[in-house]
């Protein structure tokens, strides 16, 4: 029985321990790693994130006119990467880390952006805001000639390998 009085003592001396967390709000400590989100009006859709995701929980899905940008962070190992690789930082990671909910529909967020189509064939096949992004870095205001953009950021990936197939075939001929 002494052993466990003097046990009661020592936690009586040492008074509150614990937070008093959730009744008193907490903040997350600087260059915390906490919920991933995507910038709707940054994100251009390219996918570099969900191509770098290990657990696979960023997708991208194109349907018809509209390309997805998808994130499902119940499986998410915030490792930063998509925030790392991504070329217009939409892709971070924010100070939120309290992920309890009821619905699962609370722990996606998704983007939806527009697909310009080929100008051969019509089929939709980069976002507008990617090919304009291409479009800005290939000829930057600083250059002092302006280039102009390549036939080929506006086709599909089909009509750019006919394109350049059909260039290569009439240079053999006439060589």
């Amino acid at each position: 029985m002494i052993p466990l009085l003097k046990e009661v003592l020592i936690c009586l001396k040492a008074g509150r321990v614990t937070l008093p967390y959730p009744l008193k709000p907490m903040s997350a400590p600087p260059r915390f790693r906490g919920r991933p989100t995507i910038d709707g009006d940054k994100c251009i859709g390219c996918g570099a994130c969900a191509e770098v995701c290990p657990p696979r929980l960023i997708r991208i899905d194109d349907n018809g006119s509209t390309r997805r940008v998808s994130m499902d962070y119940s499986r998410c190992t915030y490792c930063a990467r998509c925030q790392e690789i991504c070329p217009t930082e939409s892709a971070r990671l924010t100070e939120d880390f309290e992920d309890a909910t009821t619905s699962r529909k609370d722990l996606t967020v998704a983007v939806d952006l527009e697909l310009a189509p080929c100008t051969d064939c019509g089929t939709p096949f980069i976002t507008k805001r990617m090919l304009a992004k291409m479009t800005a870095e290939f000829s930057p205001p600083w250059m002092k000639v302006k280039l102009e953009t390549p036939e080929w950021f506006h086709l599909c990936p089909a009509c750019r390998v006919e394109k350049t197939g059909s260039a290569i075939d009439r240079s053999v001929k006439h060589d």
